[in-house]
C-alpha cells in the first residue's frame, strides 16, 4: 500500500508546490506575512492556466483586476471553505490570507515566472484593496 498512495504535506509559511503530475500540479498556500492586506505590492496573471483556489482553513479574500494590458477595475471575494473559485487565464489577481490560513491550489505544472507577468500596484490601488478587504 506504501506504494500506491503518496502523502504530501506543507506545514510552513507561503507557496510550495506538492504534487507535479503530467501537466498539472497541486500546491499549498499557507500564511505569510507578505500576503497580509497592507503588505500587498503586485498583482500577476497566468498566460496559460486557469488557476483554482479552495479555502481548506482560515481567511482568504481574493482580488481581481481584469485582464489585458494593465489593472482594471479591482473587485474582492472573501473566500468560503470548500468551494472552488477559479482564476481564469488572464486576469490579474492577488490575493490576502490571514494566520492559521491554508489555500488549495491547482494549476498547470508549468506555471512560472516567465508565463506569469507581474505588475506592482500603485498606492491608489492599495487603498482600492484595503477598502475591499473583507
Amino acid at each position: 500500500m506504501e506504494n500506491d498512495i503518496t502523502v504530501s504535506e506543507y506545514k510552513e509559511e507561503g507557496y510550495k508546490p506538492v504534487i507535479d503530475y503530467e501537466t498539472w500540479r497541486v500546491a499549498i498556500l499557507r500564511y505569510c506575512e507578505e500576503l497580509e492586506i497592507d503588505n500587498l505590492a503586485s498583482m500577476q496573471k497566468h498566460t496559460l492556466t486557469d488557476e483554482i483556489f479552495v479555502l481548506l482553513e482560515g481567511n482568504c479574500t481574493l482580488f481581481s483586476g481584469g485582464d489585458g494590458e494593465g489593472i482594471k477595475e479591482i473587485k474582492s471575494i472573501a473566500m468560503e471553505p470548500l468551494k472552488l473559485y477559479n482564476i481564469k487565464k488572464g486576469v490579474w489577481h492577488t490575493h490576502t490570507l490571514e494566520k492559521e490560513t491554508t489555500v488549495l491550489i491547482v494549476e498547470n505544472r508549468n506555471t512560472c515566472d516567465d508565463n506569469s507577468p507581474t505588475v506592482y500596484l500603485t498606492e491608489g490601488e492599495k487603498r482600492v484593496l484595503r477598502s475591499l478587504y473583507v
